[in-house]
């Protein structure tokens, strides 16, 4: 008999996925590209899957109030009442005593626009016990009909932490959580997350964060990634083939997941230069600028980026 903990019992064949792209903030001339940014809204969008917006992709622990708040404008119009997620940021430093307001003050102005806020890890909010996790994410429920909470593994910021799953069980208990990001970057523990919401929750949504195993989908993972900014149209085909039971789904998969083995290697915060590298690859960018500050990749990349990019047939 199989054993009953190996993970191809979670095999969800022909299941339709739900897919959130983390749009790249692109810049240009030292400054946020604006049109180019739209652009990317729109074209995630029109694969049919869901923008997010002021996420790690998005430079959010970069950006002043200012920007993050015409990002969420921006963004907002370009969806036109259409989905929208965007992550709820608050910057606090090692040791800052939890209080609710700032993170319910960053849920209204996501939730204002008809967003669903992501409820970023905070040093306030990880330095917690598991219990006063699960009681900080309640107190935030009461002021949102619907957020997304987020597990977040320290090497894409300080203040992430990957919970304990006596404290992921804690989340499934609050309706207004609909589901969580998993970016621990490891396969087990979203196994486990996957065993237990079956269990407990089946309509509970897993969003793997898993940019180096983006195959989680077929074990009944959705998905909020990084890399799918690169390719919302191929990520948007790939999702549509599993979902009609094409064989084809794995040979995509496995070209987009060596674009993320590639990009999402040490160190990792540098992936959001190599999405830019490859958007202005396939014309979408002005340049491959980043933020002011954040870390780059040689420009040896762009022809191993160009190599796959031929491989995929959306680079000439």
């Amino acid at each position: 008999m199989p054993d009953p903990e190996h993970p191809l019992d979670l095999l969800r064949p022909r299941r339709r996925i739900t897919g959130i792209s983390a749009v790249l903030l692109p810049f240009h001339g030292g400054a946020v590209d604006w049109p180019s940014f739209e652009a990317h809204v729109a074209r995630t969008a029109e694969a049919g899957l869901t923008p997010a917006v002021n996420m790690d992709t998005g430079y959010v622990h970069l950006l002043d109030d200012d920007t993050r708040a015409e990002v969420l404008d921006r963004a907002a119009k370009v969806v036109d009442g259409g989905p929208l997620v965007a992550g709820a940021q608050v910057d606090d430093t090692p040791g800052t005593a939890w209080r609710p307001d700032p993170h319910l003050r960053r849920m209204e102005a996501v939730q204002e626009r008809g967003a669903i806020p992501v409820v970023f890890p905070s040093h306030a909010l990880t330095e917690l016990d598991g219990a006063g996790i699960v009681d900080a994410h309640r107190e935030l429920a009461a002021g949102s009909d619907r957020f997304i909470a987020f597990e977040l593994s320290p090497v894409f910021a300080p203040a992430g932490r990957i919970f304990d799953l006596d404290t992921y069980r804690g989340l499934l208990t609050i309706d207004q959580c609909i589901g969580a990001k998993h970016s621990s970057l490891q396969r087990q523990p979203e196994w486990d997350r996957l065993r237990l919401r079956d269990r407990v929750r089946p309509d509970f949504h897993v969003f793997t964060g898993n940019d180096l195993a983006i195959d989680m989908v077929m074990y009944g993972s959705d998905y909020l990634l990084g890399l799918s900014t690169m390719a919302p149209d191929l990520f948007a085909r790939r999702d549509a083939l599993w979902e009609e039971g094409d064989a084809g789904f794995y040979e995509l998969n496995d070209l987009l997941q060596h674009l993320g083995h590639l990009t999402f290697r040490p160190p990792v915060p540098a992936y959001k230069h190599s999405a830019a590298q490859w958007l202005h690859l396939r014309g979408w960018l002005a340049s491959d600028e980043t933020a002011p500050g954040a870390p780059r990749r040689p420009d040896s990349d762009r022809e191993i980026l160009a190599a796959i990019g031929r491989a995929l047939g959306v680079v000439e």
